[in-house]
């Protein structure tokens, strides 16, 4: 069980923050906010769990400190949702799904002798409550990291919590994972899943050793982006050095996908154009969403995909094999209440009729969004994700590649989560943190491209290069207002 010092750390996340958003330029705040509290504070079961409220976490808490900071400084003069109807309309999908989801599950579920509770009242007002702090990461990074400079300083907070993250896994490869243990008082997930190829992999203070290892893969992808793009000098010697280190600490993590996910988007970021690169990634966020569709169309060719990892690792192919059965069985459970899910306390699952225990096993992200909200809820959710790559290759072909050169690594890697969503849950205040950051930048060159330019929270000013008096109307009925 948890320590004090886990309780406490949670406790006092709120004022470190809220040092970090008075020294610190608004997009750095956010950004650094968000990752070290990401990183470092401690996994569930060290949760504060008040009535009718959902859990306050480490996913949530470090967002809602950011968001409450943000409103006593600046009030609410910006808002909070996308500018598209479509980005409207996933924002409430993804909150307010969960009172249906609710409303259809009221009866109990029973398997033999035992039974799980209908969903009530209660679950009505939290699992809002609880997508609502979900999501604020995204609107908050919509907001506040929709510059070119924010996303260049985004790929610069991933290099560099990548490179004090790995003195951390660096003791864990040497000495297995134990930092969790010492400092909050508990291990986080099993241990025998952190020894691999006669080593260890390290888990640090995160879910997962998967987790860890994606984590220092984005890092490696973005020292890699940096070095190509900043300017002849020490300063990319810098960079090489950081990739080429962040590279030999990925290896040592013992992580199969993530080493894939490194070889595959490291020779992108370096040889392929910008807009190549936004291509790409809009193909493989597209592959993600198509997936558990053609996977409930029973399109995905589950038998070839077998043998061809079979042919390769025999170990390999048993694991995928027992999520290819688990999936399957899952989603015939969940074709019971396709549209809304079966909402939560785990009655996606299928559970032993006498002792009550789980008996399947969810590791895919969409597999459990689609058990648990349904369709709706995995279109909202992964919806969210793929539009900020579909609207940034919109402008990047409506401007013939010319964006900022540091969106592309970002929609690779946003593109990659996605991908990596189908085998593992590996969803995290980042990844939203960078589908925000994308979606804001996106909307800002829309809105240079259709002649609009911000004018501070929540105004429009009239055509781009045009001034005109104060107060008349310029051309497309908009209101001429000064930018100072």
């Amino acid at each position: 069980m948890p320590n004090p010092i886990a309780y406490l750390a949670l406790a006092l996340w709120p004022l470190i923050a809220g040092v970090m958003f008075t020294r610190l330029p608004r997009d750095r705040a956010v950004i650094w906010s968000l990752m070290l509290g990401y990183l470092f504070l401690p996994e569930p079961p060290a949760v504060f769990d008040l009535p009718m409220f959902p859990p306050f976490t480490k996913h949530n808490l470090p967002a809602l400190a950011a968001f409450a900071l943000i409103l006593w400084k600046d009030g609410n003069r910006v808002p909070l949702l996308p500018q598209s109807a479509v980005g409207k309309a996933l924002v409430f999908t993804f909150i307010f799904s969960p009172v249906l989801t609710v409303a259809t599950n009221a009866e109990p579920v029973f398997y033999g002798q035992i039974g799980l509770p209908g969903l009530g009242l209660k679950d009505m007002v939290a699992l809002p409550l609880e997508q609502m702090m979900r999501i604020l990461p995204f609107l908050l990074a919509r907001q506040h990291l929709a510059s070119s400079g924010a996303q260049r300083e985004l790929l610069r907070a991933l290099m560099v919590g990548g490179l004090v993250y790995s003195l951390f896994m660096l003791i864990e490869i040497r000495l297995s994972p134990q930092l969790n243990l010492w400092v909050y008082g508990y291990y986080q997930h099993f241990f025998g899943q952190s020894m691999r190829a006669g080593g260890f992999r390290p888990v640090v203070f995160l879910y997962h050793g998967l987790w860890v290892a994606f984590f220092c893969m984005t890092a490696v992808v973005s020292a890699w982006s940096l070095w190509r793009w900043s300017e002849a000098g020490s300063g990319r010697l810098k960079y090489l050095f950081a990739a080429l280190y962040l590279s030999a600490v990925l290896v040592l993590s013992k992580s199969l996908g993530a080493l894939i996910f490194a070889v595959l988007l490291v020779p992108m970021v370096i040889v392929l154009p910008t807009r190549m690169q936004i291509r790409v990634a809009v193909v493989l966020g597209s592959i993600a969403l198509a997936y558990p569709i053609l996977k409930g169309a029973d399109l995905v060719p589950q038998q070839w995909l077998l043998s061809q990892a079979a042919a390769i690792d025999p170990d390999r192919a048993a694991s995928l094999d027992f999520r290819f059965s688990n999936e399957n069985t899952l989603l015939d459970r969940a074709y019971e209440k396709p549209i809304f899910g079966w909402g939560s306390w785990g009655r996606n699952h299928i559970l032993d009729p006498v002792f009550g225990t789980i008996l399947t096993v969810t590791d895919g992200r969409w597999i459990i969004v689609i058990g648990v909200y349904g369709w709706v809820g995995f279109l909202a959710e992964f919806g969210l994700l793929l539009l900020p790559l579909l609207l940034i290759g919109r402008e990047a072909a409506a401007r013939a590649g010319q964006v900022s050169q540091f969106i592309a690594p970002l929609s690779l890697l946003l593109a990659i989560n996605m991908l990596d969503l189908l085998p593992n849950a590996t969803i995290t205040p980042l990844t939203l943190l960078v589908a925000g950051a994308l979606t804001g930048y996106a909307e800002r060159l829309r809105s240079e491209r259709l002649g609009l330019r911000k004018i501070g929270p929540g105004g429009l000013q009239g055509e781009t290069g045009s001034k005109g008096p104060k107060g008349k109307t310029g051309p497309k009925g908009l209101k001429w207002k000064s930018i100072l």
